[in-house]
C-alpha cells in the first residue's frame, strides 16, 4: 500500500481579507468610471469655470470624426465622346468633425488633448433654430459642390455656364466689431428681421430672381429708408418683414440691406456630375471635391502612390478658404493612417508658433501639413509629392 501525500494551501484569514479588499476596490473603480461616463460634463466644467473665472459651462466638445475617400462620392452620368474617366489607385480624403455631448469622464480625458475644443451652448448652436442650422449647413454644402464642379471642369478646359440663383442670407453684417476677437458689438439693423438661411423672395413687391434684382430695387434707396421683404424662413414658412437700410461699409454712397448672400448661382455642366454628400453639411470639402473630379477626368494620378487628405473651401476663382476644426481634422487624418494633409494657407493656426505646435501634437508628429492658397498651389504641391502633372482633356 502506497501512502499519498496531498499538499494543501491554507488561505489564512489575513490573505482572504486582502483578496476581498482588492475585489471591492476594483468594483468601486468600475462604478466610478461608469458614473463619470454618465454625469454631464457641465457639472464638472462649471466648477472649473468658477476656478478660472469663466462664466459659461462647456457641455459639448469639437472632436475628430471621420476621414473618408472623396472619389467614392463622385457619380458621373454618361460621358460624351472623347471624354474618359480614369479610375484612381489612391484617394483624396476629406475630413469631418463632430460636437457631441460630453460626460465628466470624456471632459477629464480630453481637457489637455490638442484635438479637443470644449464648446458652450452658444458656440455650438448660436441663436439659430435646428431647421435654420440644418438649412444653413446644407446650403453651404450645395454651394461647395457647385463651385467645385465649376472650378474642376473649367480647369480641365470644358465650357461651363453660370446662371443666377435665389437670394439666400449667409450672414448678417457686423457694423461695429467687438474688442474681443471674432465677436460683434453692433450688428446692422437688418439683424432684427433676417437670419442666416432666410430666402428673400420679394423686395418692395418685386420678385427676386437673383442678387442683382435686389441691387436694382435698392438703387433709389437711401440709408435709413425702410423696405418690405418677403422672406421664407426654414421651418417657419413665408413672412413679410420691414427692414431699415444702411450704408455699405465699403462704399458710403451705396445702400444695402446688410447681409452677405450665399453664392447660389447654378452651374450648367457639359455632362452630368453628382457628388453624394449624404448628411454632411458645410463647405470645407470644396477643394477635395475639386481635386477628386480633376483626378478622375484626367490621365495620370494626382495623388502619386499615396492617399492625400484635403480640407478647404473653394470659390469660383480657385481660391482656397479657411475652415473650422483644423486640429480635430489633423487628428482624424492621423487616426486613419494618412500622412499628407493639404490645408488652407489662411488658417489662423498656421500664423503662430503655438498654433503650429498644436497641429503637430494633434497629428502626433506624423502628418505632413502643407498650406495652399489656390487650386494651382494645390496641384503644384501634389506634383512635388510625386503626383502626375495635370493634363487638360478638352
Amino acid at each position: 500500500m502506497t501512502d499519498t501525500t496531498t499538499d494543501m494551501v491554507v488561505i489564512r484569514p489575513r490573505n482572504r481579507w486582502w483578496a476581498w479588499a482588492l475585489a471591492v476596490i476594483g468594483l468601486l473603480t468600475l462604478a466610478v468610471i461608469g458614473v463619470a461616463s454618465l454625469v454631464p460634463s457641465s457639472l464638472v466644467s462649471d466648477k472649473e469655470n468658477e476656478r478660472t473665472g469663466d462664466v459659461e459651462s462647456t457641455p459639448y466638445a469639437l472632436t475628430p470624426a471621420s476621414a473618408d475617400p472623396v472619389n467614392d462620392r463622385i457619380v458621373f452620368g454618361d460621358l460624351p465622346d472623347g471624354v474618359d474617366r480614369f479610375e484612381p489607385d489612391h484617394d483624396f480624403v476629406f475630413v469631418t468633425v463632430t460636437a457631441p455631448n460630453q460626460s465628466a469622464l470624456s471632459w477629464f480625458a480630453g481637457r489637455n488633448d490638442p484635438a479637443v475644443d470644449f464648446l458652450t451652448e452658444d458656440d455650438k448652436y448660436g441663436d439659430r433654430t435646428p431647421s435654420q442650422r440644418r438649412e444653413f449647413n446644407l446650403q453651404m454644402m450645395r454651394t461647395a459642390e457647385q463651385e467645385a464642379q465649376y472650378v474642376a471642369l473649367t480647369k480641365l478646359g470644358f465650357d461651363v455656364e453660370i446662371t443666377a440663383g435665389d437670394v439666400i442670407v449667409q450672414d448678417v453684417l457686423c457694423m461695429v466689431p467687438s474688442d474681443v476677437d471674432g465677436e460683434c458689438a453692433e450688428w446692422f439693423p437688418s439683424d432684427e428681421q433676417i437670419d442666416p438661411a432666410d430666402r428673400i423672395i420679394e423686395a418692395d413687391g418685386v420678385k427676386l430672381e437673383s442678387v442683382d434684382d435686389l441691387s436694382a430695387v435698392l438703387e433709389d434707396k437711401q440709408p435709413g429708408d425702410e423696405i418690405e421683404l418677403l422672406i421664407e424662413r426654414p421651418g417657419d414658412g413665408e413672412e413679410l418683414v420691414t427692414v431699415e437700410l444702411s450704408a455699405s461699409p465699403d462704399d458710403p454712397d451705396r445702400t444695402i440691406v446688410g447681409f452677405v448672400p450665399f453664392d447660389t448661382r447654378a452651374i450648367n455642366l457639359p455632362f452630368q456630375v453628382d457628388i453624394d454628400t449624404g448628411d454632411i453639411g458645410g463647405p470645407s470639402a470644396g477643394l477635395a471635391f475639386t481635386l477628386a473630379m480633376i483626378d478622375e477626368l484626367s490621365p495620370g494620378a494626382l495623388t502619386g502612390d499615396q492617399n492625400v487628405a484635403i480640407t478647404g473651401t473653394i470659390n469660383l476663382n480657385g481660391e482656397v478658404g479657411a475652415i473650422g476644426g483644423l486640429p480635430q481634422k489633423v487628428s482624424a487624418v492621423h487616426q486613419n493612417g494618412v500622412r499628407v494633409f493639404l490645408v488652407p494657407a489662411s488658417q489662423s493656426e498656421l500664423k503662430t508658433p503655438e498654433g503650429r505646435q498644436r497641429l503637430e501634437d494633434a497629428g502626433r508628429g506624423e502628418v505632413e501639413i502643407i498650406p495652399v492658397a489656390t487650386l494651382d498651389e494645390a496641384l503644384a504641391a501634389l506634383e512635388k509629392l510625386g503626383g502626375d502633372p495635370l493634363v487638360a482633356v478638352s
